[in-house]
């Protein structure tokens, strides 16, 4: 099973839908829950930021006793040292990964909110990075959702599905690594 954990305050929808989503594309059951951590502990005023690295350890740290992978969502601005920013990071073939919403909304970039868009986007972000805990690396392929996004452009223009070769490399995996019975 999936362990999403949010961190902070969410529409239920918005959560929802990337349970749900997450289920379509890796056929394993999604728990939701709430989480709370003092994140002025991960903020860098330097930088004006959150230290993903730091973060992840974090959920990493949280015990999940009922789920083989966590991903952790959050609404802050997060970096790690060689990028500007990041949507999200996880721990390649480990059990964690995060996301956050910050940058995926319209409204960062001067436009007109879009909730249907914004969840859209969440759902990807989420379903990639959880890919690369099954040990995917980043896609060449422009519609899989595993392709590398720099941009949230990037992200609007790929699917949120895996792509035949991606599907395979995680369906050989899958059955070592998760437990995706209920």
């Amino acid at each position: 099973a999936i362990t999403m954990v949010s961190f902070g305050i969410f529409e239920k929808n918005i959560l929802e839908k990337t349970a749900e989503a997450i289920f379509e594309e890796y056929k394993c059951p999604v728990n939701i829950r709430d989480g709370h951590l003092d994140l002025g502990e991960f903020y860098d005023s330097a930088r004006r930021q959150y230290d993903g690295n730091a973060l992840l350890k974090e959920v990493q740290s949280m015990s999940f006793h009922d789920s083989d992978k966590s991903l952790g969502i959050f609404n802050v601005d997060l970096f790690i040292p060689i990028l500007t920013f990041i949507f999200g990071q996880a721990f390649l073939n480990g059990r964690t990964a995060i996301a956050s919403i910050y940058r995926l909304s319209n409204e960062r970039y001067g436009m007109e909110p879009d909730e249907e868009l914004l969840t859209d986007r969440l759902k990807k972000e989420a379903i990639h990075e959880l890919g690369h805990t099954f040990g995917l690396i980043h896609c060449r392929d422009p519609r899989c959702v595993m392709r590398s996004s720099t941009y949230v452009e990037d992200i609007d223009q790929k699917s949120q599905h895996l792509c035949s070769d991606c599907r395979a490399v995680y369906s050989s995996k899958i059955d070592r690594i998760l437990d995706c019975s209920g």
